[in-house]
């Protein structure tokens, strides 16, 4: 379709909309695009915004529908959740902390308040949030996430810009989320006992009742002490020095908004979807497993040796380099920085398979939600390129403890 046309058809309220899929292709999405007509309705909960003019950007991620909607008092970003992912209060947890953020200073999307005071609203299945449009661009809008940044410099933003956050987040005190589906705690892994972890492990699939009725037929004890235990024995032990923190926990390139000119600089920090009670090394893991790691591209590329091209070590150390300027880490958080990365995902590969099996009901992408991002994720850190990834970062500890001992 023309440019043209397509923006005839979002005016008139019918917009053509692709969505990112599970792997480099773009697919039909799992939910209905916002209207003008949907969007002009809820405005009038959010009399500053005024009347809605046009919507002039549709986005391609897949778990929700979000547009950039035109209105008389500038443009506003609206999004629509199923409420099975997040009800108006679990929303509202994410909007309780990013106002802290502001408060001390982050610049981070400002959530706007409905006529009733609420930042969240529920009409019908769905609900809804409204932001304005945060300062920047947003560059990296249509990335999907395990591809790279563009440079060094956007990398050394984006470490930078993540320390700020943590420090802004101090004294943030909530407890952590509520929400079951679509999120990225630390509750597994953060235990000394290996058999603490499996019995988290079995809380956590009992309390989701989608995630048991899918692992009934998966030997998951069998294969969290197969794959993932051998990663937390290495953790452990750092455990008792991660201070808790809300994070962010999806620290990709087009979660930011970038300076238009100049040197590379992060302006606006976008979507705390996943944002909840975690450390700041935890959010660190997030972020190398985010952008540092092409996931998508290793199937094509087969050969060990090669995929240490996948790996993106000159963006690893311009990112943390960056976040060591802003927050140095102790001795003790650099190696858990390496020890937690092969499991940093795994609390949301649990969480995404629920939602792929319970309310997408698709067996392939649950499959591959369980065989793929769940353990094949964590039995790549045992490979050539896995361990030299982990490998440079035990060497950036070491000689961290040797500046401090000399």
């Amino acid at each position: 379709m023309s440019d043209a046309r397509q923006n005839d058809a979002i005016d008139n309220g019918m917009p053509t909309v692709l969505s990112h899929g599970m792997g480099l292709d773009a697919v039909t999405p799992s939910w209905p695009a916002l209207t003008l007509d949907e969007v002009a309705r809820l405005s009038r909960r959010y009399p500053q915004i005024g009347m809605v003019k046009r919507l002039n950007w549709h986005s391609p991620r897949p778990f929700s529908s979000a547009c950039v909607a035109d209105t008389e008092s500038g443009p506003v970003f609206v999004k629509r959740l199923l409420q099975q992912i997040r009800t108006a209060d679990e929303l509202m947890e994410e909007h309780r902390f990013m106002a802290h953020l502001r408060q001390h200073g982050l610049a981070v999307s400002e959530v706007l308040q409905a006529s009733d005071g609420s930042t969240a609203s529920a009409d019908g299945d769905w609900t809804y949030e409204v932001q304005r449009v945060g300062q920047g661009v947003d560059r990296y809008r249509d990335a999907t996430s395990w591809t790279p940044f563009v440079s060094t410099a956007d990398a050394a933003a984006a470490g930078s810009a993540l320390a700020m956050l943590h420090l802004a987040a101090r004294g943030y005190d909530a407890p952590a989320r509520s929400t079951k589906l679509l999120a990225s705690g630390f509750t597994l892994f953060n235990t000394e006992d290996p058999q603490q972890v499996l019995q988290r492990t079995g809380r956590y699939i009992q309390e989701r009742p989608a995630l048991a009725d899918y692992l009934a037929q998966r030997d998951w004890q069998q294969d969290v002490t197969r794959v993932l235990l051998p990663f937390h024995a290495r953790l452990s032990p750092m455990l008792h020095g991660l201070t808790p923190l809300w994070t962010h926990n999806d620290w990709h390139a087009s979660n930011l908004l970038w300076q238009a000119r100049g040197r590379s600089a992060v302006t606006t920090v976008l979507d705390f979807g996943l944002a909840d009670r975690t450390c700041a090394v935890y959010d660190l893991a997030i972020a190398i497993e985010r952008n540092l790691i092409e996931w998508l591209a290793l199937p094509s590329t087969p050969v060990p040796l090669d995929q240490r091209a996948l790996v993106h070590i000159d963006q690893l150390d311009a990112m943390l380099d960056a976040y060591e300027a802003v927050r140095p880490l102790s001795a003790l958080e650099a190696a858990a920085l390496a020890a937690l990365l092969p499991v940093v995902h795994a609390e949301f590969a649990l969480s995404e398979l629920a939602y792929f099996h319970g309310v997408q009901k698709s067996a392939e992408n649950s499959a591959l939600a369980y065989d793929t991002y769940f353990l094949g994720h964590a039995e790549w850190f045992n490979s050539d390129a896995g361990e030299y990834l982990l490998d440079h970062l035990q060497r950036r500890c070491n000689r961290k403890i040797h500046r401090q001992e000399s």
